[in-house]
């Protein structure tokens, strides 16, 4: 059982976000940059499938230099390769070109799965999987939550409005991984240590064949923050329940237009 895990590198959640001085990008000063969340589960459930049916998991990212950093993190958990393509500065969001670049850095390698996150965390957009299942031709199956893979086929669940959903897939197939598949693994200091020495494939985008300047479906066009959040009404109720309770009423209805 052979499994690509397709990872992106995003600043941690808990990152105060600036926006940078050309108003398109972000301020990364200052950022610690960590594996997506959603694609923990897909690094995770790889691990679990070559750990019962035997195989290698490889993580593949597609991002400038601070991405390697990812793909030891994902060593160090257990993935037994990684592959970097070099690049990415100029396709913030642009899932279409990330598919592509990973579509031609997957192509003519073997594999049984194909796992990625849901969505990256920033962008959500929640595109790349099943546009990279297109361009390789493979059938995939997106927001499982379950996985049971036999041999030459698989079958996955995924929660819909109301229910459950139950999909059967041959493979070589492509599945991106929701919350609750599993729960990741944290990286033992023994695996750190082991993954600061495994070598990382390293191939430059241009040697693809893509010019990530061209073909853009994809355009920032500018990056602003939220509006500050006003501060919000304390209503003292301590000595006048009912009059506080009277209030929050008035104030749902007059103000937040809720009741």
């Amino acid at each position: 059982m052979n499994c690509f895990v397709c990872v992106t590198s995003v600043p941690d959640t808990a990152s105060v976000i600036k926006i940078g001085s050309d108003g398109k990008n972000i301020d990364e000063s200052g950022i610690k940059w960590i594996v997506s969340p959603f694609d923990e589960y897909a690094l995770e459930e790889a691990l679990q499938l070559t750990e019962a049916k035997g195989g290698e998991v490889t993580a593949v990212t597609y991002g400038p230099a601070r991405s390697e950093a990812a793909l030891r993190d994902c060593l160090a958990r257990g993935a037994h390769k990684a592959v970097h393509v070099i690049g990415g500065e100029a396709t913030l969001g642009d899932s279409f070109t990330i598919a592509k670049v990973l579509a031609k850095a997957l192509d003519g390698r073997e594999y049984d799965l194909i796992l990625c996150g849901n969505m990256g965390v920033g962008t959500d957009c929640a595109q790349v999987g099943p546009m990279l299942a297109e361009l390789l031709g493979i059938p995939h199956v997106a927001n499982v939550t379950k996985l049971d893979v036999g041999d030459g086929s698989l079958t996955a669940g995924r929660e819909v409005e109301g229910g459950q959903e139950t999909v059967e897939s041959p493979v070589p197939a492509l599945i991106t991984c929701q919350k609750g598949l599993n729960e990741p693994r944290y990286a033992a200091l023994k695996g750190i240590m082991a993954a600061k020495r495994k070598p990382v494939d390293k191939i430059e985008v241009a040697s693809l064949g893509i010019d990530e300047g061209t073909g853009s479906t994809y355009t920032v066009r500018s990056l602003e923050l939220p509006p500050p959040k006003s501060e919000g009404t304390i209503i003292q109720g301590e000595d006048d329940p009912a009059g506080a309770a009277a209030q929050l009423v008035n104030l749902l209805r007059s103000e937040a237009k809720a009741i």
